[in-house]
């Protein structure tokens, strides 16, 4: 009969395979999903506001308001991923429909005709920051094997400190294998036990280890699913100082749900090989909350030109994950179905500060015609570290992240031309690399367009958004040195209805 077994908290070491570069930039990399007039004008609302997903951008936008209101938004989300993996070209995508942002202004008018704070605004908005929806199946012939990554971690590791003790389930010796040792010498553990490889000699001071495999190229398959959002919660207060200053400040609070599987399959060794078929599959599970706060000015010149500016703080992440793996071979060992999906490690909480950003903007209003707007933001993810810092790993990660991150610029554009109840309305948004490189990562590109109906009491709009970004993915973070060369497409179908109170 099978056992039963759960899973075990670590406060450990095993640290480095869960938290990496990809946290700061998963987290720090917000998508603009908002109203549909915010998406069909590439979010460029700096200086404008008016808007519920404006305050986002600029916490003074909702002093800009003439009456209270709310906003409810509805989106089709649409990934799409092209990637090639020595030479061969696969298409996957996935779909999601979700209710992505709801939130109200409520606006007070001074009484007092002779004070020069005009009017004082409070509003209260939801956004889904990032939707985790996607999906990306890679596929190809390889000449790096799985072996490699289980041969990089158990090099040096001494055999007899992964081997199971007497009366032992092999269930409990990678649980403690992984509390007291590692995730290096865990996974060397995986390795032998799941057939992958054996050590030279069976002596357990042995610490060079040979492959079971025999190839030349190998098939593989790679899945990577991931589910989850990053929503933001948003508390907003605004005034508009005599007739052109508005001022604001926002709290923002975040809430992630994140969850990462990967399958992998291997095959098509050589016909003398040990080993003809290989999987390996892990899942990553994070669970926790954010807090950061912002800051803004809307300037009117004249009744033609509006500046704006804001800065948003850096966003704490308090995080908590979870991590699970299986393994199978020709010549697993007989056991090696008992370490599964619920054989769980648990980790310490630990932070993510992912960096302050700052906005500057201008846009010219031509009274009822229509508007265009120009926003120009700037973070620096070199700036962004995992905590605690004085964790050895931790402190590894955030070397790579000094080295390897670098200031981000975005520029996003956007217009709108009214005819009668009718709006036009259209976009453009720029967000440059933020690996130093610019090849692991490339430069984001998005269009976006719409069109909106005001029915005086209540509008309806409707945007459609679309973003484009090549990137390298590798793998497995050891082992497998060429990456997939993926094309992401994010494709956005969004509905808003406006209602003035």
């Amino acid at each position: 009969m099978k056992r039963i077994f759960t899973f075990i908290t670590l406060s450990l070491c095993l640290m480095g395979s869960a938290q990496n570069i990809n946290d700061v930039l998963r987290y720090g990399q917000e998508e603009l999903p908002g109203t549909a007039r915010f998406q069909a004008m590439g979010g460029a609302f700096g200086a404008l506001g008016g808007d519920m997903s404006a305050i986002n951008i600029n916490p003074a936008g909702s002093a800009v308001f003439n009456n209270s209101l709310m906003t409810l938004s509805g989106t089709h989300f649409r990934r799409e991923n092209d990637a090639n993996y020595f030479g061969t070209s696969v298409n996957s995508n996935r779909n999601e429909i979700d209710l992505n942002q709801i939130g109200g202004a409520f606006v007070f008018n001074n009484t007092d005709k002779d004070s020069d704070w005009k009017k004082f605004s409070l509003a209260f908005n939801y956004d889904m920051a990032q939707s985790f929806e996607n999906e990306v199946f890679i596929s190809g012939n390889s000449n790096q094997g799985i072996d490699n990554y289980f041969l990089n971690f158990a090099q040096g590791v001494p055999f007899g400190s992964i081997l199971i003790q007497e009366g032992e389930f092999i269930e409990d010796a990678y649980l403690d294998i992984g509390a007291a040792q590692g995730f290096r010498n865990q996974q060397a553990f995986l390795g032998y036990y799941g057939g992958i490889l054996d050590p030279e000699s069976p002596d357990d001071d042995t610490t060079n280890y040979i492959s079971n495999t025999g190839y030349s190229s190998v098939n593989q398959e790679f899945l990577k699913t991931t589910t989850g959002y990053n929503s933001k919660f948003t508390v907003n207060a605004a005034s508009q100082f005599r007739d052109n200053l508005y001022l604001g400040a926002s709290l923002n609070f975040h809430n992630v749900i994140y969850d990462q599987l990967t399958q992998f399959t291997e095959n098509g060794y050589n016909t003398d090989s040990p080993i003809q078929n290989t999987s390996f599959d892990n899942l990553l599970s994070t669970e926790g909350n954010g807090f950061s706060f912002s800051l803004g000015a809307i300037a009117k010149l004249n009744e033609l030109v509006r500046l704006g500016a804001s800065y948003q703080s850096p966003t704490w992440y308090r995080l908590t994950d979870d991590f699970s793996q299986r393994i199978n071979s020709d010549l697993a060992d007989d056991d090696i179905n008992f370490i599964d999906f619920n054989i769980v490690n648990l980790f310490d909480r630990y932070t993510v500060k992912t960096p302050a950003r700052l906005n500057g903007s201008m846009a010219l209003v031509f009274g009822k015609n229509g508007l265009l707007s120009l926003d120009y933001g700037y973070q620096d993810f070199s700036q962004s570290e995992l905590r605690p810092t004085n964790d050895s790993n931790f402190q590894t990660v955030n070397n790579q992240i000094t080295n390897e991150l670098g200031g981000v610029s975005t520029l996003r554009l956007g217009g709108e031309y009214r005819v009668g109840m009718v709006s036009l309305r259209g976009g453009y948004r720029f967000e440059q690399s933020p690996y130093v490189n610019g090849v692991t990562m490339d430069d984001l590109n998005g269009y976006s367009a719409g069109i909106g109906f005001n029915f005086g009491g209540s509008r309806l709009d409707l945007a459609l958004s679309r973003t484009t970004r090549d990137m390298n993915e590798n793998l497995f973070d050891t082992g497998l040195d060429t990456p997939a060369m993926i094309t992401r497409t994010n494709t956005n179908a969004t509905l808003s209805y406006t209602l003035n109170f």
